[in-house]
């Protein structure tokens, strides 16, 4: 069982990343660590994470899903990176688990996959508006799964957000 793990080169929530990393490594998940360039990644806070691979070395093949940690940088960089979003509608497109938290689902909401779906996000006027845009059915609680999408609210339920995302891996 491997997965990607998904971070903005800057300001990425260092909760939601320690936290989703500490769960995946203790249940015995594999994962790499991707961002928009290979090497050190800073996270909102003071964070340092090494990014394993850049999305242009990523073969989503490789991977049995998808996590992408929020944070103010998912919103400044990650929605706008069309490398991402060809990622998540390729391994979505296959059955693979694709799962973010936070104001990252705005990256599924991109990828064409959250019509008439189920899920949750950061309620920020410009995340709804993506979400609203695409047809996706928004409710606010803390962790949302929706077949083989999950989708976490924010930084305060990073560890629930993480077991689920396993729970679908597992199942």
């Amino acid at each position: 069982m491997k997965v990607l793990v998904v971070i903005a080169s800057d300001k990425f929530s260092d909760k939601e990343f320690s936290i989703t990393t500490d769960v995946l490594r203790k249940r015995g998940v594999e994962f790499d660590i991707a961002s928009k360039e290979e090497g050190v990644c800073f996270g909102q806070v003071g964070l340092e994470a090494n990014a394993d691979l850049d999305f242009d070395s990523v073969n989503s093949e490789d991977y049995d899903g998808v996590v992408i940690i929020g944070g103010v940088g998912s919103q400044d960089e990650l929605w706008m990176t069309e490398r991402l979003i060809e990622i998540v509608s390729e391994m979505y497109a296959r059955g693979a688990l694709v799962s973010a938290i936070c104001l990252s689902p705005v990256v599924l909401a991109l990828a064409g996959i959250l019509e008439g779906r189920l899920v949750t996000v950061f309620p920020s006027p410009a995340s709804l508006a993506a979400m609203n845009k695409v047809g996706a059915n928004v409710v606010d609680m803390p962790v949302v799964a929706d077949m083989n999408i999950v989708t976490g609210r924010d930084p305060a339920v990073s560890e629930e957000f993480a077991e689920m995302v396993v729970e679908k891996l597992l199942s």
